[in-house]
């Protein structure tokens, strides 16, 4: 692997791993209550988002297990769209999403040792 995937990569699993902290405990009623999170969460996505994109195309076709694609998809979608963004969305994304995203990763970098 090379030294640019890997390193976002860890990234990656650094912003999953805040995330967590900070999401922890949150129901969707409190999310949506709650703007101050709902930023801190649209802001992991669109920082996921965006180290998915400097992954190299090699390494992102490497592994097709995980949806690189639809990722940094909806980091445009916030990105240019925020305001009509699904709040909704967001908390799926980030209490079923993420997880899964953190252990396909960290198996890719235990992998990689």
């Amino acid at each position: 692997m090379r030294h640019r995937d890997r390193t976002a990569l860890e990234k990656i699993f650094e912003v999953i791993e805040e995330t967590e902290k900070i999401f922890a405990g949150t129901s969707l009623e409190d999310f949506l209550k709650n703007s101050e999170r709902k930023l801190a969460m649209t802001m992991s996505i669109l920082r996921v988002g965006e180290l998915v994109k400097n992954l190299t195309i090699e390494f992102r076709d490497l592994n097709p297990q995980v949806k690189w694609k639809a990722i940094a998809g909806f980091r445009d979608v916030i990105a240019h769209k925020y305001d009509i963004l699904d709040m909704q969305e967001v908390y799926k994304t980030i209490k079923y999403e993420f997880p899964e995203l953190k252990l396909q990763i960290e198996k890719i970098l235990d992998e990689d040792k």
